[in-house]
């Protein structure tokens, strides 16, 4: 057995952690934070407020973005280095660690910036833009996440 499997294995958990993270948050936190109404029926909160609460989730879910970009860029560097190269994991590693930063460093604070200047500022056609375009970021990511993994158990299991 190789003495860098539990680096392999930690480098796979997180992966395959923040691709499913990525899942909950679009396809599960975010309808349900969005669509208060119809789950309860005393207290509603509006799509500004339900953004507020969103915009915190995903700052606070951004550190740990950091910290996936961190560990891509150092292990594929290792991983190059040492003689793995493979054109799939360069092209998904480069797109996980550019959306990872973009989504982390531009969209959520800009986001949040402007929900900062209020509820009019959240409904220029501003915000929809880089709304709409974090949304397709995020979208990215979970590919380039999905194939990124898949891409490192085929050649964890062939070595």
């Amino acid at each position: 057995m190789k003495k860098n499997i539990y680096i392999d294995f930690t480098y796979l958990i997180i992966l395959a952690a923040t691709f499913g993270a990525v899942i909950v948050l679009g396809a599960v936190v975010a309808p349900v934070v969005f669509h208060t109404d119809s789950i309860v029926n005393t207290v509603l909160l509006d799509n500004y407020n339900a953004g507020i609460i969103m915009g915190e989730i995903f700052h606070r879910f951004s550190y740990w973005i950091y910290f996936l970009a961190f560990s891509v860029v150092a292990y594929e560097a290792v991983m190059y280095k040492t003689g793995q190269r493979d054109n799939v994991i360069f092209v998904s590693s480069v797109t996980v660690v550019f959306s990872s930063l973009m989504f982390s460093a531009v969209y959520s604070p800009k986001i949040i910036s402007m929900q900062v200047l209020g509820r009019e500022a959240t409904q220029s056609d501003t915000f929809k833009n880089v709304h709409i375009a974090s949304e397709l970021d995020f979208k990215i990511l979970a590919v380039a996440l999905l194939v990124l993994f898949v891409r490192r158990l085929m050649l964890l299991r062939i070595s």
